[in-house]
């Protein structure tokens, strides 16, 4: 069942004018399974949560590749771009974000060699008189280019350069991060959080980023060069939390991993078992889904009977030689790809939890951006590219031909100094959370409790609940969102069956106002039967009348349209809100399962074809000239009960 709210309907539910999501007048007393913690207020209330929108993955010239890219921004710098003040990027020219200041930032420059080359340049510090300096500061291109090849594979290969070691320059770099981050906190206005990049590329990406809670922090962050092992990362944050250091770590950029981010084992080839799921989700309970190198909630071998798994999907893995040297593999195999992607993840999850009683993949989703200019362009028209000079024009993104020509050859578009990665990158993403306040505390513990969102750039908001005794006019219930927490459980959560009752899913999808309309609001499902682990995507509310066939559950096509000579979309087309109130009709209470929502854009032009027009060049053929941009809820996981599940 689903009741799908018009188009143009008044919106109930508690959505107000103010800014950054700041609505009011969700109350009531949520009654929740004991897995779920949600914060309350001293009377009991469920505490008022607004959409906050941030990043927790930016990079500075702290950074070692960073900087080789020519980025010169520090840590202020990264935090006054957030809030709104302009940027100079390391081509020259100014960045500024167009919408409004972000909410809350992470800088999180690697933990190895930090801040050592920025040390080099300076003709103050004494290692700017060290032998190597010349050979990181003022080179030519490519000799800057093979030194941070060297640096580089010397750490895939585990291996420390003393040329760069400087433990105390590390040491006050980290200091100054810390710094940086107390002096632009703005509680109740802008969040800042401590953190930092774990790298481990042990021929194949295993990066996290570790986000602390306040200001109880080490000494030194453990990075790569302590332990290329992500487990021994997770024993680190183990030992902090008993210090009193609280943090999480986040995994990124699973789409490169080559299948090793979701393992099936143990590092050590050992067999997954209940005490590393514990040992993981304590200390991972969220994933970077989507940033510019891609987006890994699915992959169309994975999902080929989802329509819109194809969305800024890298189809390349990247490997590394017995010499350490990266090479790209076409990713045509599902062993380069299960275990990469996020949605095979919670899948995998299922199948464990149903033989095995555990689950190692119970994560939240986010977005983030993964920029190494100081900043970052979210929006398709404002896309700065990613890695300093080395795609700070339209002509190395390969996103307008090479200079002084106006056409493409017939052969070779894709080729362009920066190589054909840089065209395949997309303008994202942005981390969203349901808090009570723009602060450290309620950020962060959202963060615990995974009611957190992903979009791919644009600030749309999105709601999902699940209970089992919503009423069926809840959609016209001025006080809905505090009747869905206080009757169900919100993203992020389990929902514990009591009975075999079929549970009732709400959700909703707010437009971002500097974007353009919405298309479709979509729930995800995964669940095993059998013993094998199947999905399926429901369309549950569309824009213009449309509704989902009850066969297909897919809603027809929308009519908008972009025309890509001046990126001009459909005003007439989509809605500005989507709302339902759905229940499974493939539900099965002895099933276990999990639910997430999808929410799609009209189509807008591609950031590369934005570059084309202002260049007046025609776009590049072998790139795709519009995007459908989206967000993505954390899942909704459903818990048989015990008497029900098969046997």
């Amino acid at each position: 069942m689903t009741n799908i709210v018009p188009r143009f309907a008044p919106l109930v539910l508690a959505i107000c004018a103010l800014p950054l999501g700041a609505c009011q007048g969700e109350s009531g007393a949520p009654a929740l399974p004991a897995t779920e913690h949600i914060e309350k207020t001293t009377d009991g209330a469920a505490a008022t949560r607004n959409a906050y929108f941030g990043d927790l993955h930016i990079h500075t010239g702290f950074s070692y590749d960073a900087f080789l890219f020519g980025a010169r921004a520090n840590p202020d710098d990264a935090y006054r771009y957030a809030k709104g003040e302009p940027l100079t990027h390391p081509g020259g020219y100014p960045m500024r974000l167009r919408g409004a200041p972000l909410d809350f930032l992470s800088v999180t420059d690697h933990a190895f060699y930090m801040g050592v080359l920025d040390a080099m340049n300076n003709p103050d510090h004494e290692l700017s008189s060290s032998p190597v300096a010349s050979q990181f500061i003022g080179g030519d291109a490519g000799d800057i280019a093979a030194a941070r090849a060297e640096l580089t594979g010397g750490l895939m290969r585990g291996e420390r350069d003393d040329r760069v070691y400087d433990p105390d320059v590390m040491r006050d770099t980290w200091q100054e991060e810390i710094a940086a981050a107390q002096r632009h906190y703005e509680p109740g206005q802008f969040t800042t959080f401590i953190g930092y990049e774990y790298t481990s590329h042990p021929g194949y990406n295993l990066h996290r980023n570790v986000i602390f809670r306040g200001t109880n922090v080490p000494d030194v962050p453990f990075g790569v060069l302590e332990s290329q092992n992500p487990e021994d990362l997770w024993r680190w944050l183990d030992e902090q939390r008993e210090q009193g250091n609280e943090a999480l770590a986040i995994p990124h950029n699973s789409n490169w991993s080559a299948g090793h981010m979701f393992e099936r084992s143990w590092t050590n080839g050992d067999a997954l078992n209940a005490e590393y799921a514990a040992l993981r989700m304590r200390n991972e309970p969220l994933v970077e889904m989507t940033q510019v190198k891609g987006t890994s909630e699915t992959h169309p071998m994975l999902s080929p009977n989802d329509e819109w798994a194809d969305f800024e999907v890298w189809n390349e893995v990247t490997l590394d030689d017995a010499e350490g040297v990266p090479r790209r593999v076409e990713a045509t195999d599902r062993e380069h790809i299960s275990g990469g992607y996020v949605r095979d993840a919670y899948l995998a999850g299922l199948e464990y939890e149903e033989r095995e009683g555990f689950n190692p993949y119970k994560f939240g989703m986010i977005g983030s951006s993964d920029g190494h200019n100081g900043g970052a362009g979210y929006e398709e028209s404002n896309y700065y590219g990613k890695v300093g000079l080395t795609d700070a024009t339209p002509v190395l993104r390969g996103s307008v031909p090479p200079e002084g020509t106006t056409t493409w050859p017939a052969t070779g578009a894709n080729v362009n100094e920066g190589g054909a990665a840089l065209s395949a990158w997309g303008a994202s993403g942005l981390a969203a959370v349901w808090a009570e306040s723009n602060t450290r505390e309620d950020i962060y513990d959202a963060f615990r409790r995974k009611e957190t969102f992903a979009t791919s750039g644009p600030r749309l908001r999105v709601r999902f609940f699940a209970g089992f005794e919503y009423p069926d006019d809840l959609l016209d219930d001025r006080d809905a969102i505090a009747t869905a927490y206080a009757g169900g459980v919100p993203m992020g959560g389990d929902l514990a069956a009591t009975d075999n009752k079929a549970p009732k899913f709400f959700t909703w999808a707010l437009r971002d106002p500097r974007s353009t309309w919405l298309d479709r609001l979509q729930i995800i499902k995964g669940w095993v039967q059998d013993g094998e682990a199947q999905e399926q995507v429901f369309d549950v509310a569309c824009s213009d009348g449309r509704r989902p066939d009850p066969d297909s559950n897919r809603c027809r096509a929308s009519g908008a349209t972009v025309n890509t000579s001046d990126c001009s979309s459909s005003f007439d087309e989509g809605a500005a809100e989507l709302r339902a109130l759905w229940s499974d009709p493939t539900f099965d209470a002895g099933q276990r399962a999990f639910y997430y929502v999808r929410v799609l854009e009209n189509p807008t032009c591609r950031w590369s074809t934005w570059d084309a027009n202002r260049a007046q060049t025609p776009p590049n053929p072998q790139l795709k000239t519009t995007v459908q941009d989206r967000a993505w809820s954390s899942p909704i996981w459903y818990i048989p009960h015990p008497a029900s599940a098969p046997r």
